[in-house]
């Protein structure tokens, strides 16, 4: 184990090349304690992460049949999406829809109330199991008003990262909704091998554009919470929830705060040839044949064609210049298509990013605690 990590931030410039020295632009190096060093409370939390959805007794001794009973209400969705810019394949016209909450335990040392929430999805896809949106609030206990954030996992979506995120966010004030994404947990159907992404292009665009208009939801839920300060809602996003987080944040006027981690843009032109894709690029090539037409298809699922809605958003991005799995080079399209945001990066792979796991949690609390 290292006795320190390090971080590049800048605003200026990307780097030249990926190494371990500071290119022209950068503020500088910061250094960082080893993991663990400060904010120790969040390795119980990760534990805990682990755990939640398991067997194990989790609810509070002081809990009674009537903090466990669910709750049922009508949430109202308003929004003006000509006038706000929204873009058209992410529309929703005025609605209501019902929301079922129901508390699923207390971590009482954290003091954190973790609930169990559903309500439809606005898209009503092939499979009955996917139109029901799950997702967990992590709610801080007090009265607020905090701000909140809706969390998206990586690709794996057993939710370990999203879950971590969500109680670190908690134990700061920061209310987080965990978004199960299309045909992910509970909505994804029993027996079938369908997923959110595939070769099947049409089918991904749609779940991914499904998903999104689901976030919509969750903000409009968010919203409404006595205990939420609906002018502080934001997204955060890790891996391939980032890429979906960029685009609900170009899609929903209410995020204003958005974090995405271990991301970026110009998908096709990223992954195409990507030697961890081989295999599915080939079956890809074959069904769908040219490198423009796969852009054509892709287009409207990447967060680059977003750019101008990300501009007037309060955008966090932060990468690991060794990523092995997403090119570093997406996150600096997308870093100057949006404007230079405020841009951290971690010397690490994408996996090896989790050892930054502090001091991107502490940039991505204090960002989305901007008002």
């Amino acid at each position: 184990m290292p006795r320190s990590l390090k971080i590049r931030s800048h605003s200026h410039g990307p780097p030249t090349r990926l190494s371990r020295r500071p290119p022209k632009g950068y503020d500088g190096w910061t250094r960082f304690p080893p993991p663990g060093a400060r904010n120790v409370r969040f390795v119980p939390a990760v534990l805990l992460a682990f755990i939640v959805g398991g067997t194990a007794p989790r609810i509070a001794p002081t809990a009674t049949a009537a903090d466990l009973a669910p709750t049922k209400e009508t949430v109202e969705f308003r929004s003006d999406d000509a006038r706000a810019h929204v873009p058209e394949r992410f529309r929703l016209a005025p609605h209501a829809f019902p929301v079922e909450a129901a508390k699923k335990f207390d971590l009482t040392y954290s003091g954190v109330e973790v609930f169990d929430v559903r309500f439809p999805s606005p898209v009503a896809s092939p499979y009955p199991e996917n139109n029901t949106v799950h997702a967990e609030y992590y709610r801080p206990k007090g009265k607020g008003p905090y701000p909140a954030v809706v969390v998206l996992d990586i690709l794996d979506g057993k939710q370990i990262v999203s879950r971590g995120e969500a109680v670190w966010l908690a134990q700061h004030d920061v209310a987080a909704l965990v978004v199960y994404m299309a045909y992910y947990g509970p909505r994804r159907p029993a027996g079938a091998r369908v997923r959110m992404l595939t070769p099947d292009v049409d089918r991904s665009v749609a779940a991914v554009t499904q998903t999104v208009l689901d976030c919509r939801r969750a903000a409009a839920w968010l919203a409404g919470r006595p205990e939420i300060d609906p002018d502080q809602l934001g997204v955060v996003g890790t891996s391939l929830g980032s890429f979906v987080g960029g685009l609900a944040a170009a899609a929903e006027p209410r995020f204003k705060n958005v974090c995405l981690l271990l991301g970026g843009g110009g998908l096709v032109d990223a992954f195409y040839d990507h030697p961890k894709l081989a295999g599915l690029g080939a079956v890809i090539r074959i069904v769908v044949g040219s490198k423009d037409r796969l852009k054509k298809l892709i287009d409207p699922i990447d967060p680059l064609t977003y750019a101008e809605q990300l501009k007037g958003k309060r955008l966090l991005l932060i990468g690991a210049s060794r990523d092995d799995v997403v090119p570093p080079v997406a996150l600096e399209r997308l870093w100057e298509a949006t404007g230079r945001p405020k841009i951290l990066w971690f010397d690490a792979t994408h996996v090896g990013a989790a050892l930054y796991t502090f001091p991107a949690m502490r940039a991505v609390v204090e960002h989305v605690k901007q008002k």
